[in-house]
């Protein structure tokens, strides 16, 4: 069977097992899709050649990436600890106690095999988890755990079975070559998957801001990021490409908040197809796992001198020293690790969860099927059917088991680790240019249209403020004010739009100048040290050199780039330690914070207020657009004391929400006054259901 017409006989046979879900909905998607495919390749004698370099390319890259950039930070900070524990330790306890034990109990399997089976045998499948947890509705602390862990232990799985699986070929071991291994595989990975993400969001920054927001474009970049990513490190670095993935999904989700609201069409298509590209890669890589499952078991059925029962008691064997291997360290780690003193009971409970809920999956039988045929001296690989038969006994049983066994022992468990719309002056809003003819019809530009819809959004939001929600309000002004600039710019003439950058420049300047004086004031009266004092100083005299280039930058980009971030993250760093070794450093930088932004409104306010000053010649926008950037700050520096990240972002969520009802208000009125066609008023209805979708899906994908 060719290439072709196999693609398209397993995305048929993916569609067929989610049909078959929708009515046994008690069954995973995924073990159906096992199932269908063990049926089609014991009919039609279908063989896949799998390799495990393009299937973990093709499918775990793109795979775990994903789950990078859906997992919940929050979550992932938490359980750092277990994550990093069950990943990393607990893969090579299980690969190097139950290689031991699995040889005393098969003694027909060298060491180095039983290890090596161990090995491939010990990562978790993220995959197959999502699927059993939708049917047994696992707690979200395991679920998260097991997920976590996921991301990272096929790495440490894979250099443990490698390296096994060497020594059953040649016989030699070299443990300070394969921690060094390791060590790099790791260490290289992580860094290459930060450093290459970090480039592809410069990129996707540069391109904003250049206004290149083709849809096709960057939807099709987006969805190469982690092909790419893979390659290069795996080629490229020689290091550990699973890593990369998973770390450059995990950053890319960080800054992802900065590209979605300013793009909304381009990433309501992007995650639409990364809906498309889950759905079929997930469904299509368990499809192959059940292809090859009698690839697979065919040889030990066939062996003669291998009793297939006792085969099968293997596989229970197997998959019962997994088990109590990872009930054993659960619950030994909740000895050491909990802040609560928990019951015996509570304690096995979370450890059973854990347990079962480490399903194996597909990454499991990619790697089985990639042991070679022979050793270095031309002999046979020792009992390598029996490996393969074991494998993928473990795998199915696992998913079996989750499915009976979960349900009646899941329940609320938790694992502690440490670790209304005002009047609108519309003529304002709406009133053409002086170079457009007087006679022109009363329709205007969608441009214009949108101008006006967004400044009503303004508005709405202005009139939501209130004491505790000023932060959140002035958030999304400034997204809203970055997007009125940009149609802007694309709209008006040239000079006009000179005209406001010459404007933002010099109101830029004039803002540091005050804030120079009232750091001078706070200096002078000992409000602050010396080592706050020259900090400020240093910084304010750099931007008051860079205010020509800087005022260009901000109109054009409201959020803080990845550099930027960098450098914030840096400050924040060095502030922490300023204050563990002196106290009221942090007190001082706090209040240089609030003050100059203070002290930057007041300076603004006074020099429009100089007779000498033409304040009708000066751009609005650029006026209020800085001073709600001055009040954002105040407002942050106030928050930090009170406001939790979930209220914030409920804040924001919410007032999103009466903004896009007060823009829906505004869209009306302009079809009801004539001012837009019926073809227009289709793209603009468009564009503002576009940005309430992503509004709904943030609020119910975890922050």
């Amino acid at each position: 069977m060719s290439i072709v017409e196999t693609v398209i006989g397993l995305v048929l046979l993916v569609l067929l097992s989610n049909l078959i879900n929708h009515y046994f909905k008690s069954i995973p998607v995924s073990l159906i899709q096992i199932i269908l495919g063990t049926i089609v390749a014991l009919i039609f004698n279908l063989k896949i050649d799998l390799e495990s370099s393009w299937f973990l390319l093709l499918f775990i890259a793109p795979l775990l990436y994903n789950d990078g950039r859906k997992f919940p930070k929050e979550e992932l900070w938490k359980l750092k600890g277990a994550i990093f524990n069950n990943a990393i330790i607990l893969v090579f306890i299980t690969m190097m106690l139950g290689g031991y034990l699995i040889h005393l109990i098969i003694p027909a399997l060298p060491l180095p095999v039983g290890i090596a089976l161990a090995a491939i045998l010990a990562p978790t499948d993220p995959v197959a988890v999502h699927s059993i947890s939708k049917q047994v509705k696992l707690p979200d602390n395991i679920l998260h755990l097991v997920s976590g862990e996921s991301l990272i232990n096929d790495a440490s799985g894979l250099i443990g079975f490698k390296y096994a699986v060497m020594v059953a070929v040649t016989g030699y071991f070299s443990l300070k070559t394969a921690l060094v291994d390791l060590f790099y595989f790791g260490l290289v990975g992580f860094v290459a998957g930060f450093v290459l993400i970090t480039i592809v969001v410069l990129i996707i920054e540069w391109l904003i801001v250049k206004g290149f927001n083709d849809v096709v474009f960057n939807t099709v970049l987006q969805l190469c990021v982690p092909f790419i990513i893979y390659l290069l490190t795996e080629e490229s670095f020689h290091a550990s490409g699973v890593i990369a993935v998973v770390v450059a999904g995990v950053v890319f989700a960080s800054k992802r908040n900065s590209f979605i609201r300013i793009q909304p069409e381009i990433n309501i298509v992007s995650e639409r197809m990364w809906d498309l590209i889950v759905y079929l890669l997930n469904g299509i890589m368990f499809t192959i796992l059940g292809v090859e499952l009698p690839v697979a078991m065919h040889g030990t059925i066939e062996n003669e001198d291998i009793n297939t029962f006792s085969a099968i008691f293997f596989v229970f064997v197997m998959w019962g020293i997994l088990l109590l291997i990872r009930i054993v360290w659960t619950y030994c780690y909740q000895l050491f690790t909990d802040a609560k003193a928990k019951s015996m009971k509570e304690r096995l409970k979370v450890a059973l969860l854990s347990g079962i809920s480490g399903v194996r999956g597909a990454i499991t039988m990619a790697g089985a099927l990639t042991i070679p045929t022979q050793i270095a001296s031309g002999e046979a690989f020792p009992e390598r059917s029996l490996v393969l038969f074991i494998a993928a006994g473990v795998i199915i049983l696992s998913m079996v088991v989750a499915i009976i066994v979960l349900p009646f022992i899941s329940g609320d468990v938790a694992l502690q680790t440490r670790g209304g719309l005002g009047d609108l002056d519309a003529n304002k809003v709406l009133e053409t240019t002086e170079d457009e003819d007087e006679d022109e019809q009363l329709e205007i530009s969608s441009n214009k249209a949108k101008l006006y819809i967004l400044k009503t959004a303004v508005r709405s939001l202005e009139g939501e403020r209130r004491m505790g929600n000023e932060l959140a309000v002035y958030h999304l002004i400034l997204e809203y004010q970055f997007m009125i600039k940009r149609l802007e710019v694309n709209e008006y003439a040239d000079d006009l739009n000179k005209a406001a950058t010459s404007d933002e420049i010099k109101l830029h300047k004039v803002a540091l100048r005050g804030q120079l004086n009232e750091l001078e004031r706070l200096h002078q009266t000992n409000q602050i040290q010396e080592k706050v004092y020259h900090k400020f100083k240093k910084s304010l005299k750099n931007q008051l050199k860079r205010a020509d280039h800087k005022a260009k930058i901000r109109q054009e980009w409201p959020f803080p780039t990845i550099m930027e971030s960098i450098r914030k993250f840096w400050r924040s760093i060095s502030l922490w330690v300023g204050i563990r070794q002196d106290e009221k450093y942090g007190v001082g930088v706090r209040l240089v914070e609030r003050s100059i932004a203070k002290a930057a409104i007041k300076a603004l306010s006074e020099y429009l207020k100089n007779p000498e000053v033409n304040e009708k010649k000066i751009n609005r926008e650029v006026i209020y657009h800085m001073i709600i950037t001055y009040r954002s700050i105040i407002e942050r520096q106030k928050s930090e004391e009170g406001l939790s990240g979930k209220d914030y972002q409920e804040q924001v969520r919410r007032l999103r929400f009466k903004s896009i009802a007060a823009q829906r208000a505004a869209l009306q009125y302009l079809v009801e006054q004539g001012y837009v066609n019926h073809q227009a008023a289709i793209s603009l209805r468009q564009y503002i259901n576009h940005e309430e979708s992503l509004n709904l899906r943030a609020s119910i994908l975890p922050s």
